[in-house]
Parts: C-alpha cells; structure tokens; sequence
C-alpha cells in the first residue's frame, strides 16, 4: 500500500511532515505491520521516548557535555514523534482503528510536554530570572503551568479540532474524527469503573478534553445545530461543504503552526542555546496571537455561513 494511504488528507498535512515526519514513520510502520504490533503499542512506546527524551532537557547547555546532552533530547524527541505519526499510518494501514486509540494518540503529546515542563522548570530553579538578580527557585513550575496548561493544551485541542471540522466537510464522518462532548460523556457515563477503570479514566479526560474544544468555538456550534434542523442530521449538500473548505483551507496552515513541529523547532533552539525560559514566553506571546487570529477567523466565517443559511 502506498504512503498516501496511510495519510488522513493533503489538506491538513504539514509541509514538513509530507517530507520528513511522514516518510520515516511510514517505515516504521511498515517493521510494525511485519512485526504484528498493534498500533496502541506503538503509542505507547512514543510516550516512554517523549517523557525520556524530557530528561536531557534538564541540563544546562553551556558546556560540550550539556549541548551534546541536549542534541539527545532533541533525538529522542525525533523518534518519539516518528512513532507518533506510525501509530495513526498503521491504524489506517491494518483497519485497527480504536476510540482508545485515537484517545492515547491525543494522550501521547500532552504527556511529552508535561514531562518537558518540568524539566524546564527544573532546569531553571538555579538560575537567576534574566535582567535581574533574582532565582528562579520554583517560580519555574507556575510559569510552565500556565505556559502549558493555559495556553499550550487550549491552542493545541483547538489546532486539532479545526482539522477534524476540516476533514469531516471534505471527507464525511467517517474521514474524520470529530467527536462531540455530549456523546462522548455518555460514553464516560455508562463505563463501570470496577470494570475497566483505565477505560472509564481516558473517557473522564476526554469527554472533558471535547467539551473545552466545543466551548472555544460557540459560532461553531450554533452552525451545526442549524445544519442538523436544516438537513436532519444528514450531511449538508455539497456546494456548503465545497464552501466551507474553501473558507476553512487558508486557517489549516495556522493549525498546523499550533500542533507540534513549529513548537519542538522552539523548543529545540530555546534549550540548545540554554534560553530554555524563552519556551514557555514563546507560547504565552507568538502561538498564542496564533491561536488568538485563527480562532477569530474560523468564528467569523461560521457565524456569516449559519446566517446565509437562515
């Protein structure tokens, strides 16, 4: 079977994963399929190599030794993202396409970044704030808190969320994964914790990782309650669907921007030129006027498509 296969769409491909991130992975996938591994074990294992690859940022790099310690974490974090982009092929390539599986997948990054900040912020404790004489000390910890949980996890759900929205008009349900919070916590609701309480606890993080996307996008959701009374919970005809790729296409380059390779590149030159306090700045300020212009975008043209349909 061929690479393109094994992609979702063209549409929501990073360049860079196109010519790099994808092609790797697809050989990887290709020793997974022969091996019979199945693709969680795959994520899995990108989730060991991303919270290891953590470690090495913990070192200073302003000596041989710590740039070279660096270059690994930057190596392992490569790899872990080539496994990343394996699990998703071989799912496509073996048809073993799992809801748990889409849930480890959207686990696997969070866990990468989690491990990451705290390496920074360690990194950072006996160090002094730059332009002053003061340590950091643990004020590290609540600067990559809220570099990571207020900006990061909002702009990187919302990133997701558009390319499914994108793909679920190019390519219908089934050539999408966008799911919805009330679905999701009825699922969460009628899992028994004694008997699989893994289960129920993915489903707790992600009913609540669905409704945090459906409430960033209220004129979203307005548009398709309007085209499920509109069309009865069919697909709207095609010339809305060709309308609102065309409208949606010029914003998936911003996505992609929020997802993961313009943050590693960052990361990987913030820790190697030992500035790694630039990082958690980096997200607060550039990716969030990102996330700030592409979610005004994508609102304005719900909200102008849903009234031409009134």
């Amino acid at each position: 079977m061929d690479i393109k296969a094994t992609i979702k769409s063209s549409d929501t491909e990073e360049w860079l994963d196109k010519v790099f991130t994808r092609p790797i992975g697809y050989m990887w996938t290709l020793l997974f399929k022969a091996l019979g591994v199945h693709p969680n074990v795959v994520t899995v294992l990108s989730m060991i190599l991303g919270a290891t690859a953590a470690v090495f940022f913990m070192f200073d790099a302003d000596t041989p030794r710590g740039i070279m310690l660096n270059i690994v974490g930057v190596l392992l974090l490569m790899w872990a993202n080539f496994f990343d982009s394996a699990d998703g092929q071989l799912a496509r390539l073996t048809g073993k396409k799992t809801q748990l599986g889409r849930i480890l997948d959207g686990t696997a990054g969070d866990i990468w970044f989690f491990c990451i900040y705290v390496a920074i912020a360690i990194r950072l404790y006996p160090h002094n704030i730059p332009f002053t004489h003061f340590q950091w000390y643990l004020w590290g910890f609540p600067l990559c808190y809220i570099s990571g949980v207020c900006f990061h996890a909002r702009q990187s759900a919302l990133a997701d969320y558009y390319r499914n929205i994108h793909l679920y008009f190019l390519k219908g349900a089934d050539g999408s994964e966008l799911d919805n919070y009330r679905q999701q916590y009825a699922i969460y609701k009628a899992a028994r914790f004694r008997d699989d309480p893994i289960w129920k606890f993915f489903m707790w993080t992600y009913y609540k990782y669905t409704h945090g996307q459906e409430q960033q996008t209220p004129q979203f959701q307005r548009l398709m309650q309007t085209l499920r009374e509109k069309y009865h919970g069919g697909m709207p005809p095609r010339e809305f669907r060709d309308e609102f790729r065309r409208n949606s296409l010029p914003l998936m380059k911003w996505a992609n921007i929020l997802t993961f390779n313009t943050r590693a590149i960052a990361l990987y030159v913030f820790c190697l030129t030992d500035i790694p306090w630039a990082y958690p700045l980096f997200e607060m300020t550039v990716m969030a006027a990102i996330h700030l212009y592409m979610r005004h975008r994508h609102e304005a043209f719900c909200k102008e498509m849903r009234e031409n349909l009134l």
